[in-house]
């Protein structure tokens, strides 16, 4: 940050449900952000294989993944926060801390609410990013910090890696919810069906994995800025497109790819309208303080799981 500066003040951040988002206010009103994975920050509940990065939908949790994911993202001009700090050995926190730029302006999601005329042209360069992003090419899938490193990620395919998942959000969502439970036959029946068409695939790029639009801030020239990176992975480009599709609706347009598998677009709809309806519910089995919201989620995804499986 410069010498002679001297932290003031520490305010959290809303919206960090597996680390804590921090801003540093300095004596001079500088400010910056530190993200902090401690136990102590995470709301999800435990699960086994939750520390296993080999599993490409375990949580991004840690510094290794964000810088790997940092670094990659970088490389390819995808703007990301500039990294400040690093800390791995706990010389200025009880847990893995990373020190990085402040974006105090708005997000993506709270300019096209206020303003779709000025987010357009924001639109149209976050579509250049992930055409950066579609652009790069490996032959295996994984966190960029597994493949990137040599290693090699669990499972066979992408399309065996999400059909598993879905079918664990499945009993998980049916363990808590009766509507999920009393049409749990028809849903795993229609994730089979379609995991069964999709044809198999030996490239893949690199995608966010949650790219919403609270994920990409704003910067002061209007630049989108991608946050919340460390689940970034090489995988099929349609698990990204599902995810903007859901969260962006009618504004989704100026990001529209072309020659996207229509078997893949539809098996992975319907695991990820399944995992946002699991993941909420199992967080509400905690402390999780925004509980209506969750809960909100989870109810709109639900039904829309229901929906694509109706008789």
């Amino acid at each position: 940050m410069g010498g002679g500066r001297r932290l003031e003040a520490v305010e959290r951040v809303a919206g960090g449900s597996k680390k804590g988002v921090y801003r540093l206010v300095m004596d001079d009103a500088t400010t910056a952000i530190a993200y902090l994975w401690d136990d102590a920050e995470n709301y999800w509940p435990g699960a086994e294989g939750d520390d296993d990065p080999t599993d490409p939908f375990s949580p991004g949790l840690g510094l290794d993944l964000f810088e790997a994911a940092h670094t990659r993202l970088d490389a390819l001009g995808v703007r990301v926060p500039a990294i400040r700090l690093l800390d791995r050995d706990g010389n200025h926190g009880p847990a893995d801390l990373v020190i990085v730029e402040d974006l105090p302006g708005e997000t993506l999601e709270q300019l096209l609410a206020r303003d779709p005329l000025t987010a357009a042209p924001v639109m149209a360069r976050l579509g250049e990013a992930l055409a950066a992003m579609r652009r790069h090419r490996a032959p295996t899938y994984g966190k960029v910090a597994v493949v990137d490193g040599g290693g090699t990620s669990r499972g066979t395919s992408c399309e065996e890696v999400v059909l598993a998942r879905a079918l664990r959000d499945l009993a998980e969502a049916a363990a808590r919810d009766p509507r999920i439970d009393a049409a749990r036959d028809r849903l795993e029946e229609g994730l089979l069906d379609l995991a069964a068409a999709v044809r198999p695939r030996a490239e893949y790029v690199v995608v966010h994995g949650e790219l919403g639009p609270d994920h990409v801030r704003v910067d002061a020239g209007g630049n989108p800025v991608v946050i919340d990176i460390e689940g970034t992975m090489y995988f099929d480009v349609e698990w990204e497109h599902v995810f903007l599709r859901i969260r962006l609706h009618d504004a989704y347009r100026p990001l529209t790819a072309d020659g996207l598998d229509e078997d893949r677009l539809a098996l992975y709809l319907l695991a990820q309208r399944l995992s946002l309806t699991a993941g909420p519910l199992r967080l509400l089995d905690g402390d999780f303080p925004d509980r209506a919201f969750m809960a909100g989620i989870a109810e709109c995804n639900l039904k829309q799981a229901l929906y694509l499986v109706r008789s």
